[in-house]
């Protein structure tokens, strides 16, 4: 049966996204649109419909890890499980062994492609930390938090989320805490006292 004019299958995006990721992550920015079609299984004019360059499809592969880590910010709950929900799910896509293997393949892309870099950066950590910045000015406007900089407050949130624990994973080194949930809860409670009302 014909495809439909305009009708795209999400199953040939998510085969050249996943193949990109491992790409990227195993050659950096040397990979080539036409490796990642092949690695992908489809032709380069079904990659060229989808994504224009390896840039839209760094941008799109950390949109989508944004999105996941920035749901909990568009629940509706209250503070304070909003944040644990957050912090949990920065945990959980930073500090994996395979999220290691994907940090070292944005840091060998980087002096290469820095184009890339920063779109991986842009569409990823610092989407998260505008959408964390967004919510947190709301919550300081509903009287919730007391935010005068929730740029600054944003970056301290995760910060304090994540310790060593992104240098850690890039490192490939155990980390001592594996309890996300439990040090998820603290930095929630411990960033709320520190900008109580």
């Amino acid at each position: 049966m014909p495809r439909v004019a305009g009708q795209i299958d999400p199953r040939k995006s998510e085969a050249i996204l996943s193949s990109a990721a491992v790409l990227f992550a195993e050659r950096g920015g040397a990979v080539t649109m036409e490796e990642i079609a092949r690695h992908a299984g489809v032709s380069k004019q079904t990659l060229y419909n989808r994504f224009a360059s390896k840039t839209e499809i760094a941008r799109a592969l950390a949109s989508r890890r944004s999105d996941a880590i920035t749901a909990p910010l568009r629940s509706g709950g209250d503070t304070e499980a909003v944040l644990t929900a957050f912090a949990k799910a920065v945990l959980d896509k930073i500090c994996s062994p395979a999220k290691g293997e994907s940090m070292r393949g944005v840091a060998l892309l980087a002096p290469t492609a820095p184009d890339l870099a920063q779109a991986i950066y842009d569409g990823g950590p610092g989407e998260s930390l505008r959408r964390l910045s967004a919510w947190l000015a709301e919550q300081d406007r509903l009287g919730l938090l007391s935010v005068p900089d929730p740029d600054i407050a944003a970056e301290m949130f995760t910060g304090m989320t994540l310790g060593h624990g992104h240098l850690r994973t890039f490192l490939g080194i155990a980390h001592p805490q594996r309890d996300h949930l439990a040090r998820a809860r603290e930095a929630a409670r411990r960033f709320i006292r520190a900008f109580a009302v």
